[in-house]
């Protein structure tokens, strides 16, 4: 029976496929060889999306995108050059707009229209997959009808402070409104600043959302973090007013959900903000610190990261890429890249893998691009990324219980150890242990599994085609792993309902390694 809209139930550790739309459609149309937008996506390319194994999928940059925009980054010499180094064949046509300089909360009729999405979310919930769009809280582009409609739902300057600031201000004719900013960088020329503080902002927003919340499953909200009270209040100072209460987010999460109750709501989050927006509500917020750990091979940090409270690890978002993130292959060797994606998509929560990321895509494309340039595919890392989205598939990784495992060093060497290990329980358990360093090392690994001592386990790899028999003790006590550099395990521990060791069974010491 197909899903109506409103009856999908993401999972609580779900797989999210971003997908760049523009380009990603301008791909399929050159290889159809007829013209492609997201009401004629060929049926055989969701059957691809959903045999991978992915719960939403994050059609990126769905809405209107703004002419003004356009215009600001044809004059702007970086933009521009990024462009060029993104295309070698880069003309002006390739510029279509940034997805976050929104024009109006409409599908852009160049992708499908609004009749399109609605065709491609009914292919995705045939297949039992979700939706997630783009909503950008912060700011919008100058020809947005707020900005002729609205001055109310803005944060407003006059004549001097253009005068004074012409970076942050501009006179767009009758009023002088700021430019997008957060605190730390200077404004974004191409948007106009919201005010979180203004009350008709709010109803505007809610408004919008609930349309947006009929049209798909969930939101990524950009810069989530930008509209907190503190935040944009150290940002505005006295030009934003008094905050209002309830804070933004609650207000806008709440009335989403009175209407939407299974409304996914997923954090662009920096600053360590990513608990106090998941107390505002947020079902998942981006983890950058894992990411930088791990990209920066800080195994102590990363082993200290996922040590946190499993409630708060269990709304946090993982990825080694996406399309604010340089690609993973263009920073990272293969074996470096393979362990990294391991000890990321292993992990709970929301787990996140760009497109074009598993065929080894090394360019970094700008957003306002609306085409990707021409590399080979990876078929080896193509293969490694198969084989561990089929081992992922496991419904345990979905909807079990995930645990930190204790790690210690080698039997002569108890110091602290590269390899960091973690389990989980459900339909099944898995085992993962990674070695997140270039040297060979060893550790100690001991899950929390204490109702299987006494009895027999097979230990069985999927993703490297290894198997070794261990008792239940050594998985409690310490299962001695030797690994290479970036090398990993991903055990699923099988157990016979009945077996268990006698007297004369023989278990392996502790020198004895599963490597």
């Amino acid at each position: 029976m197909t899903a109506s809209p409103g009856d999908l139930k993401v999972p609580p550790h779900p797989l999210v496929l971003e997908i760049d739309t523009w380009p990603w459609l301008s791909a399929l149309t050159d290889s159809e060889g007829r013209g492609l937008d997201l009401g004629s996506v060929p049926a055989l390319v969701w059957d691809s999306i959903a045999g991978a194994g992915y719960d939403l999928v994050w059609l990126m940059g769905v809405w209107r995108r703004s002419p003004a925009g356009i215009g600001v980054a044809l004059d702007n010499p970086d933009l521009m050059q990024s462009f060029r180094d993104a295309l070698p064949d880069f003309n002006d046509d390739d510029v279509v707009g940034s997805p976050y300089c929104v024009r109006d909360y409409v599908v852009d009729d160049r992708l499908g229209g609004r009749a399109g999405l609605a065709a491609a979310r009914s292919e995705l919930q045939a297949r039992g997959v979700g939706l997630l769009l783009d909503f950008v809280p912060n700011h919008v582009a100058p020809d947005h009808p707020w900005v002729s409609g609205h001055v109310d739902r803005f944060v407003l300057g006059d004549a001097a402070d253009v005068e004074r600031d012409p970076a942050t201000f501009v006179d767009l004719g009758d009023r002088v409104f700021a430019h997008g900013r957060d605190p730390y960088f200077p404004a974004w020329p191409d948007v106009i600043q919201l005010n979180a503080f203004s009350p008709e902002l709010r109803a505007g927003v809610v408004e919008t959302m609930l349309d947006i919340a009929d049209q798909c499953d969930g939101v990524r909200c950009d810069m989530a973090m930008l509209m907190m009270d503190d935040v944009f209040a150290a940002t505005w100072g006295d030009r934003a007013g008094a905050p209002p209460s309830p804070a933004y987010w609650p207000e806008v999460i709440e009335a989403v959900r009175r209407s939407h109750p299974a409304f996914v709501f997923v954090a662009e989050a920096y600053w360590d903000r990513e608990f106090a927006l998941q107390q505002q509500g947020f079902d998942y917020c981006y983890d950058k610190r894992l990411y930088d750990r791990i990209m920066t091979g800080d195994t102590p940090g990363v082993a200290g990261h996922l040590s946190g409270d499993p409630t708060y690890q269990s709304g946090l978002l993982r990825f080694i890429e996406n399309h604010d993130e340089p690609r993973a292959s263009s920073l990272l060797d293969p074996a470096r890249h393979r362990a990294a994606a391991i000890a990321t998509l292993t992990q709970c929560g929301a787990r996140l893998v760009h497109d074009g990321q598993t065929k080894g895509r090394r360019t970094h494309l700008p957003v306002f691009l609306g085409r990707f340039p021409d590399e080979p595919e990876d078929l080896e890392l193509d293969a490694f990324y198969r084989g561990l989205l089929q081992v992922l598939s496991d419904p345990t990784f979905r909807t079990g219980e995930w645990r930190l495992c204790g790690t210690t060093g080698w039997v002569n060497d108890p110091g602290a150890s590269p390899i960091v290990s973690w389990c989980w329980t459900g339909e099944s358990r898995w085992l993962v242990a990674v070695n997140l360093s270039a040297g060979r090392a060893g550790a100690q690994v001991a899950a929390p599994w204490p109702d299987l001592r006494g009895r027999a386990a097979q230990l069985h790899d999927p993703t490297q085609e290894v198997a070794y028999d261990r008792s239940g003790d050594d998985l409690n006590d310490g299962l001695y792993v030797e690994l290479p550099g970036w090398g990993w395990h991903l055990f699923r521990v099988d157990v016979a309902a009945s077996e268990s060791l006698g007297a004369a069974d023989q278990t392996p010491g502790p020198r004895e390694e599963a490597s």
